[in-house]
């Protein structure tokens, strides 16, 4: 069982375990004997069944089972505790044991809470308001159902009531380390001085587009979805002239899985300032990246992107030789782009299929008619691609795979998701069984070029409150932070920084750093046998642990974050600044 199924069961267990105490406290409450008996054995299995799932995520990692040791665990325990021996002791009346049923009931769904509303890291002061929650519910009850505790019981619950609340309120809601991250002023424009061999303009403006036959309100740079196709030959200088003719949020342009200097990044209140209605911003950058890349904007990107702000950037070597496509994979208001597209091509001849993945979720590809190879990812070439046939390949958010192979005399289709985007003419195929490839084991392999570590850092995903805003939110957290409330990462020019990634939630977040690819180490603890895999995107999957590391040669201030873009608006967005 991997660490996300032991989390979902995890979770499962605990929700069935407080349900049936309370359940068998309502039960007991009513006089229903048998039920109530019965919900309460199976309250005591299912908190045992729980002990084992805690011990195993615990020896999976401290992250996965910080709160359920720590919190769960403790108020798992005082619900056996008091309930349990008066179950074994049950009078005739079975009703003077609803109390004790309905606390083992709050005390679980206190712990539930913790993780639920909180995760990591664990907290005293989450775990004091817990307390304080499960104290009051049960004196509640007692005044419900006509209990007597004595003078002295009731006192005392109320003292522990009100000191945990007061405290746990404080410790909750104290104000956290700094981010240190400039926002919302001035920079200096730092850009490649040469004079530019390839000129741009993109115009951002709300736009009408067709898809599918079907007319969709979009954002659009030029009045297209996707945006122009930027394209490029290694060493030109590009120049892109970037204008808002009408979007009232502002646009920017961010080269995405393009390490370009800092002031040319395109984030907003930390590279430059948002190109508002009527503004122009010039970016500059040399193109000595070969490979595929695309363009977003940056500013209110999850709404932006959506919408249609984006397009494709290619750089080549030389020119083309051979058929070379870009496939830009979105969703426009629901429907699936690009539309499919059939372009015959002669056998013998190569071809290079550029994937992009512009959404913010995972799609499936799968490559029908033809041996194939992944020729790159992330714009970085592999060492030693193999051959690969009836192979599915998945592809992040933000991600990018070159496929590459003949083209034999028979058509050859790529399914994205099942629907076909791009033939040479008609395939029929059935590609949901193909089994998907693993990029950490495709590929010869060589030495990690580095021989030591100088800067180590851990992020660990989760949802939970956020209440250092002036209203609390349910927020994409790391390490128990929001954005911007979560410390940046600072390191030097020079180092090489380990990342360690968890992600202790139910959602898949595809990771990316800006102005920097990473190599990938290991996921799950399991070392990267294949090809060196220097990637900007890459899905860490619930219960995953990824390690990854990369040299500090780009300096300034750059974004690291989830690039499901609505997570990253909900809070999962830090910063790395070189000190």
């Amino acid at each position: 069982m991997t660490t996300g199924s032991l989390l979902a069961v995890d979770l499962v267990i605990a929700v069935l375990a407080a349900a049936a105490w309370l359940g068998g406290g309502a039960a007991s409450a009513a006089r229903r004997r048998p039920l109530a008996l019965g919900l309460a054995a199976f309250a005591l299995l299912a908190t045992l069944a729980r002990a084992f799932t805690i011990i195993a995520l615990a020896r999976a990692g401290w992250w996965f089972a910080g709160e359920k040791v720590l919190i769960a665990a403790p108020l798992s325990l005082a619900a056996v505790v008091v309930a349990g021996p008066r179950l074994l002791r049950a009078p005739g009346d079975i009703r003077s044991v609803a109390v004790p049923l309905l606390f083992a009931g709050y005390a679980q769904s206190g712990a539930l809470l913790v993780t639920l509303l909180y995760g990591y890291p664990a907290s005293a002061g989450v775990g004091l308001l817990a307390v304080a929650g499960v104290v009051a519910a049960t004196a509640l009850s007692w005044r419900v159902l006509g209990a007597r505790p004595s003078r002295m019981v009731s006192r005392a619950a109320l003292v522990v009531a009100v000191a945990a609340l007061l405290t746990g309120t404080g410790l909750a809601v104290a104000p956290g380390a700094a981010s240190g991250v400039p926002h919302d002023h001035d920079y200096p424009l730092a850009r490649t001085a040469d004079e530019p061999t390839r000129r741009f303009a993109l115009t951002a403006g709300t736009a009408t587009v067709s898809v599918s036959g079907r007319d969709v309100e979009a954002w659009a740079f030029n009045a297209q979805v996707p945006g122009p196709e930027l394209t490029a030959t290694a060493g030109d200088v590009l120049e892109v002239t970037l204008r808002n003719r009408d979007i009232a949020r502002g646009v920017t342009l961010h080269w995405h899985g393009y390490d370009v200097p800092n002031s040319q990044d395109g984030v907003p209140g930390v590279t430059q300032a948002a190109v508002l209605p009527g503004q122009e911003f010039v970016y500059r950058f040399r193109a000595d990246q070969v490979g595929t890349y695309w363009y977003h904007t940056h500013a209110v990107s999850d709404v932006g992107v959506r919408m249609g702000l984006y397009g494709v950037l290619v750089v080549r070597p030389a020119p083309v030789t051979g058929v070379d496509v870009t496939v830009p994979v979105h969703t426009l208001s629901g429907l699936p782009l690009p539309e499919p597209k059939v372009e015959p091509v002669e056998a013998d001849v190569p071809v290079r299929l550029r994937l992009i993945n512009t959404d913010s979720t995972t799609h499936r590809y799968a490559l029908a008619g033809t041996p194939f190879r992944v020729a790159a990812i992330d714009g970085y070439d592999l060492q030693g691609p193999a051959p690969l046939v009836d192979t599915a390949v998945l592809i992040p958010a933000g991600g990018r795979y070159d496929l590459v192979f003949t083209a034999p005399p028979t058509p050859v289709a790529l399914f994205v998701d099942g629907r076909a985007v791009y033939s040479t003419g008609p395939v029929s195929a059935a590609t949901g069984a193909w089994p998907v490839l693993d990029p950490l084991t495709y590929g010869v392999g060589s030495p990690v070029p580095w021989s030591r570590v100088d800067r180590t850092f851990t992020l660990v995903l989760d949802r939970g409150l956020d209440l250092h805003g002036l209203l609390p939110r349910y927020a994409h957290t790391v390490n128990g932070a929001a954005d911007p409330d979560i410390p940046s990462q600072v390191v030097r020019l020079g180092d090489i920084v380990k990342f360690t990634i968890v992600n202790r939630s139910q959602i898949v977040h595809p990771w990316h750093l800006h102005g920097h690819h990473v190599l990938v180490l290991s996921r799950n603890g399991e070392p990267a046998t294949g090809s060196p895999l220097w990637l900007d995107s890459f899905d860490v999957r619930p219960g995953d642990v990824w390690e990854v590391a990369f040299r500090a040669d780009n300096p300034g201030t750059w974004a690291n974050h989830c690039h499901n873009l609505a997570h990253a608006d909900a809070g999962m967005t830090l910063h790395l600044m070189y000190s």
